[in-house]
This record gives structure tokens, C-alpha cells and sequence, in this order.
């Protein structure tokens, strides 16, 4: 189904970019990447959800891919919570929202903070993340301020911290993730001052959910890479403590970019979750 791309008002005179797809009036699914990604690393999902019936809304985050970068540098998570509010308010009730990553504790945030959706699907994260993880991906996004000469060389970083996928030999899907610079360079298409921000402080986050109200009421799904390294069995434990009622689909294969490693399997949990707790019209 042909969608089409949208610009969001959030605070600040910004806008988020969003692409959108599906029978308006439907439920909705909001699709909330992760950190250093871009709205694209969703195409197929959003595309799957609107043939199922749903309404899908595919954004960028703030300071990420397409979406205005934040002119005060402000990219806490309850500025990213209020973002996503925004994104909510064009479409209809009842609305899932679909988060990996930073995408998922931005949903967790707003969701804390009031917001009401009807199911909530967390993509290979939770509230207790390996810090070993988190330390070794937040290595990787910093380790080229400069960029790249090229794609190719952007390629090669990425085998080298993640050998297990193989190297694209089409490059076009990387470069929806880059940006060329007036110096040629290829550069991450997010604003570097957005990793200075607290982006998932554990005692904040664990804070947050001890006093959370949607944990017994909100349909959650935890769907994780078995080869993940920032979900671990202990904060799955956590969460599922937290979330007596939580469903899990265990994506074996996969790493912590789970739609990237299995997007069929992936594609294929969500809907089957989504049709049971909040079904198409």
C-alpha cells in the first residue's frame, strides 16, 4: 500500500518527519525507532501493518533522519515523551505504539507520563539494560565523529561491529542512514548532540516504572533477539516482575536490531500480538 510523508508540529516550531500508511479512521500503530536509526528501518513493518488493516505512522525521532534537529539541544526523553504525543494525535483510537530501542523507552516515558495507548510493543528493550551493551554500542556511534570517505568504508565499520550480518553488496538501504556533508563525507544522518543527553539513565528509567500505572492494564509484548547484548535474562526478569501479564516472542537469530536481522519474524510476531489485543476494523 503507497503512503505518503507527512511534517509533524511538535514544540519549539519544530517538526517531525513521518511517513504514513493504511485506512485512515483505523487503529493505529505508531512505529518509534532506535537511537542512530531512521524511520526506515520500518518500511516493511508499516507497510505489512497497513495491508492488516491498521493505520501505521513511521516517524522520525527528533534530531534524527528527516526530522528537525532540536535548536536548544533539547533531547531528553520527556521532550521525546511529549514528541510522541504529538505523533499520537494524528490518528485514531485505540493506537499501539511499536519502540525499539530508544524508540521503546520513549514509550515507556510517555506512557508514564499519560499517554494511553491500548497495546504497547517493546523491541528488544527494557527498563534494566546490560550496561555492557549499552557501553559497547554507545562506543561504536562515537567512534567516527568525522564520518567516512565513503559508503563503503561505513559498510565496513558496521561488519566489523556486527560481523554476524552479512555486508550488503547494495548499499542503498545504508545510505537512507547517512548524510553527505559540503565536504563529501558521509556522516550519521543524527545530530551528534543528541548522545550527550541522558538518553536511558537506568535509575531514572527503574524509578520511572516503580511508579508506573499502564503496567497492569496496557497488552505489552517483549520482543527479543536471542543474540542481543542489552537484553539479558535479568532484565527480562525485571520486566516481566513489573508487567505480570507480559508476552514474549523470542527472535532467535537476531541481535539487538531485530527488524534489521529478522524482519519477517519480526513483521510477523507484532501483527499476530496486535490482531489478538487491539484487532484491525
Amino acid at each position: 500500500m503507497t503512503g505518503e510523508t507527512i511534517r509533524i508540529p511538535i514544540a519549539g516550531g519544530l517538526t517531525l518527519a513521518a511517513d504514513i500508511a493504511g485506512p485512515r479512521g483505523a487503529p493505529t500503530v505508531i512505529l518509534g525507532h532506535g537511537g542512530g536509526q531512521t524511520r526506515h528501518s520500518w518500511d516493511k513493518a508499516e507497510q505489512q501493518l497497513a495491508a492488516a488493516g491498521y493505520f501505521a505512522i513511521n516517524y522520525d525521532l527528533r534530531g534524527h533522519g528527516d526530522s528537525d534537529w532540536s535548536t536548544d539541544g533539547d533531547y531528553s526523553l520527556e521532550a521525546r515523551a511529549d514528541d510522541l504525543a504529538a505523533v499520537a494525535a494524528q490518528g485514531s483510537r485505540p493506537y499501539a505504539l511499536v519502540g525499539a530501542s530508544l524508540g521503546g523507552i520513549t514509550a515507556m516515558v510517555a506512557a508514564s507520563r499519560g499517554l494511553d495507548p491500548a497495546a504497547l510493543v517493546l523491541v528488544d528493550i527494557v527498563p534494566k539494560m546490560s550496561q555492557k551493551g549499552v557501553a559497547r554500542i554507545t562506543s561504536f556511534m562515537t567512534a567516527n565523529p568525522n564520518g567516512f570517505a565513503s559508503l563503503e568504508e561505513a559498510a565496513d565499520a558496521i561488519s566489523a561491529y556486527y560481523p554476524e550480518r552479512p555486508r550488503p553488496k547494495d548499499l542503498s538501504g545504508l545510505k537512507k542512514n547517512l548524510r553527505q556533508g559540503d565536504d563529501g563525507r558521509w556522516r550519521w544522518h543524527w545530530d551528534p548532540s543528541w548522545m550527550q543527553s541522558p538518553r536511558g539513565d537506568p535509575r531514572f528509567l527503574l524509578k520511572m516504572m516503580d511508579a508506573a500505572d499502564w503496567t497492569d492494564r496496557v497488552p505489552t509484548l517483549l520482543v527479543r533477539g536471542m543474540k542481543s547484548d542489552i537484553v539479558d535474562d535479568d532484565g527480562v526478569d525485571d520486566l516481566r516482575r513489573r508487567i505480570p501479564a507480559l508476552e514474549i516472542a523470542d527472535i532467535r537469530g537476531a541481535g539487538h536490531m531485530v527488524a534489521g536481522d529478522k524482519n519477517d519474524e519480526f513483521n510477523g510476531a507484532v501483527i499476530e500480538f496486535l490482531s489478538r489485543v487491539m484487532p484491525p476494523r
